[in-house]
């Protein structure tokens, strides 16, 4: 009987690569639970920290004024593009069904509801959210928050409770910033092919918005300034590994900053038509 070495030995390393593919995909699956588990417990810490005393007023201002001052040009310039770039390719649609009246209306709407809150994070996510996770990444492999921790100063207090409360409460005064930024490239887009007064503009605007339209909007935002915070937090606080820690932490706090948005976004819409809470 002769036996097919070629075909017994296939198959063993057919078999090997099937089980490495298997642990590595196992070693996946608890990475992400890990990672899960650590941001869960990082958030635990901060609202721990967030009620007891002493508060530190003084660097939170500070932070919001530096988190809100860095981001104004950037938002500024992006929503006024968007503003005019939606208006000028929704009017020939519009201007097709003899609609061009309610070119305003449709524009606000969109903007507050849906593009103005999600484009704006994700601006901060990539401008705020990089800053803050190299930030304390640097801080973490020069060891200068083991030594704040050394000489009795609470650095998730001091470091993470002030820049998570800063981004929660400026990024929806970002996206009303952004939201008033659109309106205006829009009212120039308007009166590129045609005339309509500013005040005019702004009247068929807000004709179109109500609460249900305003209100879920607003909300979502302050848990999207949440996310982007104790997220690039977490990815900085524990950064290591040198300097490639420290770009690893910032990149990976931007990516998952905006994954959470779209996650945080799907959710607020879903319940927003759920429950329709906001609806009069």
């Amino acid at each position: 009987m002769k036996l097919n070495i070629r075909k017994i030995f296939g198959n063993k390393v057919a078999k090997e690569n099937q089980d490495e593919f298997d642990l590595s995909r196992f070693k996946n699956v608890e990475k992400i639970l890990n990672e899960i588990g650590g941001l869960s417990r990082f958030t635990n810490n901060f609202f721990r920290e967030l009620f007891r005393p002493p508060y530190e007023h003084t660097e939170l201002l500070k932070q919001a004024y530096t988190i809100g001052l860095s981001t104004l040009p950037l938002i500024g310039i992006t929503a006024f593009i968007m503003g005019l770039v939606l208006t000028l390719q929704s009017r020939p649609v519009m201007a097709e069904f003899g609609a061009e009246s309610w070119l305003p209306g449709m524009v606000s709407v969109s903007i507050v509801r849906e593009i103005g809150p999600v484009i704006t994070a994700l601006i901060c996510a990539g401008k705020i959210g990089s800053g803050i996770g190299a930030e304390l990444g640097s801080m973490r492999v020069t060891e200068q928050i083991d030594a704040m921790e050394v000489s009795g100063t609470n650095p998730i207090k001091y470091l993470v409770t002030t820049r998570v409360l800063a981004t929660t409460f400026m990024i929806p005064i970002l996206v009303f910033y952004s939201d008033a930024i659109s309106f205006l490239g829009s009212y120039i887009a308007v009166n590129m092919h045609g005339f309509i007064s500013f005040p005019l503009f702004i009247n068929q605007a807000f004709d179109a918005l109500h609460y249900n339209d305003l209100i879920p909007a607003t909300i979502k935002t302050f848990f999207f300034g949440f996310a982007i915070g104790i997220i690039s937090c977490y990815k900085g606080y524990f950064s290591e590994n040198g300097t490639e820690g420290v770009g690893k932490a910032a990149n990976s706090a931007v990516v998952i900053s905006s994954l959470a948005i779209f996650i945080i976004d799907l959710v607020a819409v879903q319940l927003s038509e759920i429950f329709n809470i906001f609806s009069f």
